[in-house]
């Protein structure tokens, strides 16, 4: 099996997966947004997922692969989330969402911490492919500009 079919299948068989999330509301536009971040999340997540298992010397540290999963991260951290974020979409609002409402009263401060993400994501790209100590420098801002987010706009789990 191949590096790249090694990521590209679990990747996609998360995204099927993803899709299957259970949004419900009376708008079929909040539902797909709801799904498309989940789906984008569920991405990201994995991704993580393998440099943060290479970090914690968990599963075997792969230059290739963690180059893969870093420009996988950063490509991802890039793309325009504008349309996930879709009034009626937020937690309390609509079934299967924790996204707080904050996001929408606080849309600046919101981009800003995607940028940071996106930054930390960037030379997580940089370092991923050098050598396993290059990788674990640059989890903890990773890490860090993911849970900033995550505890200013997400409900914690119940």
């Amino acid at each position: 099996m191949t590096i790249l079919t090694r990521l590209i299948a679990p990747t996609f068989a998360v995204v099927c997966l993803a899709g299957g999330v259970a949004a419900q509301s009376a708008d079929p536009a909040v539902d797909a947004a709801i799904k498309a971040r989940h789906a984008h999340m569920d991405l990201l997540a994995y991704n993580l997922g393998t440099l943060g298992g290479m970090a914690q010397d968990k599963i075997p540290y792969d230059a290739t692969l963690a180059s893969a999963a870093a420009a996988n991260l950063a490509a991802l951290s890039h793309m325009d989330w504008t349309s996930y974020w879709v009034a009626g979409s937020e937690a309390g609002m609509a079934e299967g969402s924790r996204a707080l409402p904050a996001i929408w009263t606080g849309m600046e401060d919101f981009h800003a911490k995607q940028m940071a993400m996106a930054t930390a994501a960037d030379a997580m790209a940089a370092a991923a492919g050098t050598d396993l100590d290059a990788l674990k420098a640059a989890m903890g801002p990773l890490g860090g500009a993911c849970g900033d987010c995550h505890k200013t706009y997400r409900q914690p789990n119940n």
